[in-house]
């Protein structure tokens, strides 16, 4: 999976275009939506040269509604791992980490 197919899946969950790439700046979100960015890259070596690239991002969810309907939805994806949760302003955050 790329980053643009991530980007579209995540799209397709929510069922609006309030995914970003990286934190928007002084722009006003509404809720429910999704920001994700790169988290690392880990890469196995063989023969002196990279073999594999795993890439990970770190996706969170933010919404309004603590019983939010996207949380078991983007748990399910596949190689998706919940870190934590946290409020903040009275928004609900949930992160996960997606390995691509």
């Amino acid at each position: 999976m790329t980053r643009m197919e991530l980007q579209s899946a995540l799209k397709t969950i929510l069922g609006s275009n309030q995914v970003y790439f990286q934190a928007p700046e002084n722009k006003k979100m509404s809720y429910p939506a999704i920001v994700y960015e790169l988290n690392d890259i880990q890469d196995v070596y063989a023969n002196n040269s990279t073999y594999l690239r795993h890439k990970s991002y770190s996706v969170t969810l933010m919404d309004k509604n603590p019983d939010s309907e996207f949380i078991e939805v983007i748990a399910d994806l596949p190689k998706c791992k919940f870190n934590r949760f946290f409020v903040t302003e009275n928004i609900n955050h949930w992160v996960f980490t997606i390995f691509i």
